[in-house]
């Protein structure tokens, strides 16, 4: 998300005398006098980060610090505040601001104040995403920290504030849906639709009148006037999977939609407008489908202004066991089971697997195993027998060397330690790498700690 900053004081040295400065360091700045105008300017910029001064005619910096929660939930307020008002400043945070500076401002520290403010901000998106995603029954089927994913989500990052098309390839189960979802909701459009749909999976005479809609009388069986895809996405984002397998009659009024931004529905004279952001996603390699007819030449040029290509499983084992401990998180609490693990045994056996059907696949197994294990961990035998059966690929796997002599106190703590570094110094999935309960880990890591160890960064 773009750096911008929205900057609201009522004195209008102050506020321009900061948008000059920021705008200096590179951020996109807008400035309000009045909170009013801050909310109308936040319903449209968008701002990662407001800075509003503290005391204010009319509505203050308290009153439009609630008022942002809910028009503009996912910026991170900082407030000025003269020194006889600190502890009202404080209260602010309470209340939710992520912190306050006093006048007159420091540069230095706004500067770097501003950067923490913007992780933060960016955190606070992907934490409401994934919420999202388990409220749906979405899991982030690209978790990960493979440097294949790492250029997927920079290229999310990069593609989400514009409105040109998207065009994203990749094997069936690796998380087409699930990109185009995640472009949505980090764009500006984030609080109109999503529609999706799935051209594979409507019969051919149906899809034409899915996508674009149809008029009362248009065809047997059309006893009253129905919207099309496009409309139910005017203004947000339309995701049209398996794009290959339209008709090239289809396909030709999807292009004039892209080119024109019109369309007629089925039986329809009247031209149709809408606003809609198109991603487009298929399971197949786009060159070779132009190549063989399925997919219209002139159709792919205008899709692939932002291409996205997902990577299949098997070429990311690293990021295997991370989204092993998210399924199995997500299975363990829609089955009603407690808190679970994988056995490293078990999860060695993941990491060597080929994931033909990809994250679908690895979902798939990780919630027949919950279903047929007894206590709270996955061990090989719950498994499927193709998956038992694979003989080891350690080069698949991360490895720890221990030097001969070493005490086993000394081996463990090292284990641990490794197990906390695959995991980003998250407790409950290093936990599940390691085959032992969080509470186990903790109190091992409280013993580590007494005796010189640390687990440095913490988690959850």
């Amino acid at each position: 998300m773009p750096k911008r900053v929205l900057v609201v004081d009522d004195e209008a040295a102050s506020r321009t005398g900061l948008q000059a400065l920021l705008a200096g360091r590179g951020y996109r700045v807008e400035i309000a006098a009045t909170g009013g105008e801050a909310l109308e300017k936040a319903r449209s910029f968008r701002p990662a980060v407001v800075i509003a001064d503290l005391v204010m005619p009319g509505m203050d910096g308290l009153d439009l610090l609630r008022s942002l929660q809910e028009e503009a939930p996912f910026a991170v307020t900082i407030l000025l505040t003269g020194k006889g008002t600190i502890e009202t400043a404080v209260q602010a945070m309470k209340a939710g601001a992520y912190d306050y500076l006093t006048k007159p401002v420091d540069l230095g520290h706004l500067s770097l104040l501003l950067e923490k403010a913007l992780d933060r901000g960016r955190i606070g998106r992907e934490v409401a995403l994934l919420r999202r995603q388990t409220v749906t029954g979405d899991r982030p089927a690209f978790l990960g920290r493979s440097a294949a994913i790492k250029t997927v989500l920079q290229q999310v990052e990069q593609a989400a504030p514009s409105t040109a098309p998207v065009l994203i390839s990749g094997e069936s189960g690796t998380g087409k849906e699930l990109v185009a979802r995640t472009l949505h909701a980090c764009s500006p459009r984030a609080r109109a639709p999503f529609v999706g749909v799935n051209c594979a999976a409507i019969p051919e005479s149906l899809l034409e009148s899915e996508i674009f809609g149809h008029e009362k009388g248009a065809f047997t069986g059309a006893i009253e006037r129905r919207l099309g895809c496009f409309e139910l996405a005017d203004g947000g984002t339309l995701l049209l999977d398996e794009v290959a397998e339209m008709h090239p009659a289809v396909q030709a009024k999807f292009l004039r939609v892209l080119e024109e931004g019109t369309f007629r529905r089925v039986g329809g004279k009247a031209e149709i407008l809408v606003d809609v952001r198109v991603v487009a996603a298929t399971n197949q390699d786009p060159d070779t489908a132009v190549r063989n007819g399925k997919l219209r030449a002139d159709l792919f040029y205008r899709l692939n202004v932002f291409p996205i290509a997902l990577p299949p499983l098997r070429e990311r084992p690293d990021d295997i066991p991370l989204l092993a401990v998210a399924f199995l998180a997500d299975a363990a609490a829609r089955n009603g089971r407690a808190t679970m693990a994988i056995a490293p045994a078990a999860l060695d056996r993941l990491q060597r697997h080929a994931w033909p059907g990809n994250g679908r696949e690895l979902r798939n197994v990780i919630e027949r195993a919950v279903l047929l294990a007894g206590g709270e961990t996955i061990e090989p035998a719950h498994l499927p027998e193709a998956l038992r059966a694979t003989q080891p690929s350690p080069s698949t796997a991360p490895t720890l060397t221990l030097a001969l002599g070493i005490t086993v106190e000394d081996a463990e703590r090292a284990l641990i330690l490794k197990s906390l570094e695959l995991a980003g110094h998250n407790k409950t999935q290093a936990a599940a790498i390691l085959g032992i309960t969080v509470k186990t880990l903790h109190s091992k890591l409280v013993r580590y700690r007494g005796a010189g160890a640390s687990d440095a960064k913490g988690g959850p």
